[in-house]
C-alpha cells in the first residue's frame, strides 16, 4: 500500500504569506507528500453578507501568491497543488507547471456557476486529477469529462466535522482515497487499515492548521503536530504484512 498524504491548507493560511510558508515548511517536516491551497474568488462562491466573508476574501490565492507558494514548496521539496474553482486558476497553475489538480466537492457536483467550465479547463491539461465527491456529482459525467486524465476519486462526507458513524468504510473501499473531515485518529487509521492490502496508490487529504491559523477552517482542522504523528502511524501500517 502506498498512501500519499495531502495537507489541505484552505483558509488556514489566513491571507498571510508568512503563515502560508510556515505551514508549507511544517508539512514537509511532518512527512506530507503534498501541500494544497484553494484557488477561489470569494465573490463566486459566497455572499458578502456571510459571517465568514472577510476570512474567505482574505485567503484568496492570487496568481502572485500562487507563484510565491509554488516556489517555496519547490525549495522545501514538497509537491504543491490546488483545488481550482475557476478557469483562470487553471491558467495560473499551468504557467507554474503544477503536475496535479484537485476538484473540490462543490465543483464536482457543479454547485457554483463556474464549475463546468473549470472542469473542462482542467480536462484540457490532460494531467492527473483528484476528485472529491462529498456533495454528490455524476461520476459517469466526471469520468467522461476527464476521459484523457488519470483520475482519482476520493470518498468524502461534506460535514464539518464528520462524525465517525457517518462514514461507510465498505463504500470507502471502492474509492481511490479519503478526503477526511473527522476529528481525531480513528477515521484515518481505519482508512489505512481498510486499504492495507491494496497495491494501488491511495490519497489521504486532511485540513491541517498551525497555532497562527485563524478563520472558519481551523475548527475542524488537525494540528500539524498530530498530523505528523498520523503520517508516522500510516508508515507503520504500510510496513506491516497483514
Amino acid at each position: 500500500m502506498d498512501i500519499k498524504t495531502i495537507v489541505e491548507i484552505g483558509s488556514n493560511w489566513s491571507g498571510d504569506e508568512k503563515i502560508g510558508k510556515k505551514i508549507i515548511k511544517a508539512a514537509k517536516l511532518a512527512g506530507a507528500d503534498y501541500v494544497k491551497f484553494q484557488m477561489w474568488k470569494a465573490s463566486d462562491l459566497y455572499k458578502n453578507s456571510e459571517p465568514f466573508w472577510n476570512d474567505m476574501k482574505r485567503s484568496e490565492v492570487t496568481p502572485e501568491i500562487a507563484k510565491i507558494f509554488k516556489k517555496y514548496s519547490d525549495e522545501q521539496n514538497i509537491k504543491f497543488c490546488c483545488s481550482v474553482f475557476n478557469p483562470e486558476a487553471v491558467e495560473t497553475l499551468e504557467n507554474l507547471n503544477v503536475k496535479l489538480y484537485k476538484i473540490a466537492s462543490w465543483t464536482a457536483a457543479m454547485k457554483h456557476k463556474k464549475s463546468k467550465k473549470t472542469l473542462e479547463t482542467v480536462a484540457e491539461t490532460k494531467k492527473p486529477v483528484i476528485i472529491s465527491t462529498g456533495m454528490g456529482g455524476n461520476v459517469n459525467t466526471l469520468k467522461q469529462i476527464f476521459r484523457k486524465n488519470k483520475r482519482y476519486f476520493l470518498y468524502c462526507i461534506s460535514k464539518y466535522p464528520t462524525k465517525i458513524n457517518q462514514l461507510n468504510f465498505t463504500k470507502m473501499k471502492t474509492f481511490d482515497g479519503f478526503s477526511d473531515h473527522t476529528e481525531g485518529f480513528l477515521g484515518p487509521i481505519m482508512f489505512a487499515l481498510n486499504f492495507r492490502n491494496s497495491k494501488k496508490t491511495k490519497f489521504y487529504e486532511k485540513h491541517v492548521s498551525i497555532a497562527e491559523s485563524t478563520g472558519p477552517d481551523k475548527s475542524f482542522s488537525m494540528h500539524m503536530n498530530d498530523f505528523g504523528q498520523l503520517v508516522s502511524e500510516f508508515k507503520k501500517i504500510q510496513r506491516q504484512k497483514l
